[in-house]
């Protein structure tokens, strides 16, 4: 597992502790919605479809005497394609060399079994698990002491915690367990920096939560997004390929410095697929760059002409070129 580099040593005080902790769950748990709270910005997408969160995303909370390292992870599941099995081994690298796990259950709901699946892909790991119930909030006392007596019986937990993703104003007791877990050592990452992440790669997942928000049944587990170009004061080149359609925005010209163009590429499974997120004369397409450029432009802090294109690449879940291609691949491949 590539981890993050090192902060210039020797500024910290006494005692000070960093450390990289990997939070883990069957899908649609919350995971996502913690880290963009703990970090205090988004940085993870979140939608009500399971299995959102495809890659590992790092978000860092600089703390007066630590810095957490939070690395959210896709949903663990039994994969039925090969995009499934690339989330999974995502997941389960995350859990080596790190100091502790975050393990995420929802409060209101006993067990199941993909949380007994997770407990047991944890169960041959050395780290310390901290047990997070989230949605604390929508059950009653006795309910969550019930199920969390529940939860403690698969298995061996450092510390076991009750929390809401949503409503908590503070995780100070979350973060000070955390850091009891931590050793002493120095900061990863510069006191500014908050993630690792390439700006490239938020952009095409700000898309991705856009089609997400939008679409239903099959399409958004069919969709991948990938930012071809991005650049400064520029028009785009152009390409010799048809056309889906094109986001609107301020029209990009030569010289615009304030203007950043971005030109992305839907993939979805099937040509019906593209008819649904193109849209009735490209109004589909249009809303999703509309939703996803007004996001952009408050993270970059400029306009932004969302240039938005629709491909077809048949079955692409399950082909290992066309995985590549988009990105998923794990250090190894």
């Amino acid at each position: 597992m590539s981890g993050p580099r090192a902060g210039e040593p020797g500024r910290e005080p006494s005692g000070f502790r960093s450390g990289l902790v990997t939070i883990v769950g069957r899908p649609n748990v919350g995971k996502s919605t913690l880290l963009n709270r703990l970090v205090g910005r988004k940085l993870a997408i979140t939608s009500d479809k399971p299995q959102t969160t495809r890659n590992r995303i790092t978000g860092v909370v600089n703390r007066e005497n630590s810095q957490i390292v939070f690395i959210d992870t896709p949903g663990l599941h039994r994969p039925r394609h090969r995009l499934g099995e690339y989330m999974v081994a995502v997941a389960l690298a995350a859990i080596e060399e790190v100091e502790a796990v975050l393990f995420m259950v929802e409060a209101p709901e006993r067990p199941g079994p993909g949380d007994r699946y997770v407990a047991e892909r944890l169960g041959a790991a050395s780290t310390p698990v901290i047990l997070v119930a989230n949605k604390a909030d929508l059950c009653r006392g006795d309910v969550l002491r019930a199920n969390l007596d529940a939860y403690r019986e698969l298995g061996e937990f450092a510390a076991v915690q009750a929390v809401s993703a949503l409503r908590d104003p503070s995780f100070e007791l979350l973060l000070r367990t955390i850091e009891s877990l931590l050793p002493e050592g120095p900061r990863y990452y510069p006191e500014d920096m908050v993630t690792d992440q390439p700006e490239a790669f938020v952009i095409a997942e700000l898309v991705r939560e856009k089609i997400l928000e939008l679409t239903r049944e099959e399409v958004p587990h069919s969709v991948a997004v990938a930012v071809e170009e991005m650049r400064s004061g520029a028009t785009s080149r152009g390409r010799d390929r048809e056309r889906a359609d094109r986001e609107t925005g301020p029209a990009p010209a030569p010289g615009r410095d304030d203007l950043l163009y971005v030109r992305a590429v839907i993939y979805v499974e099937r040509e019906s697929q593209k008819g649904i997120v193109v849209g009735a004369r490209g109004a589909m397409l249009r809303e999703v760059g509309s939703r996803a450029r007004r996001e952009i432009e408050a993270l970059f802090g400029s306009r932004v002409y969302l240039d938005l294109w629709v491909k077809v690449e048949k079955n692409w879940r399950d082909r290992a070129a066309a995985l590549r291609l988009l990105g998923y691949t794990l250090p190894r491949d």
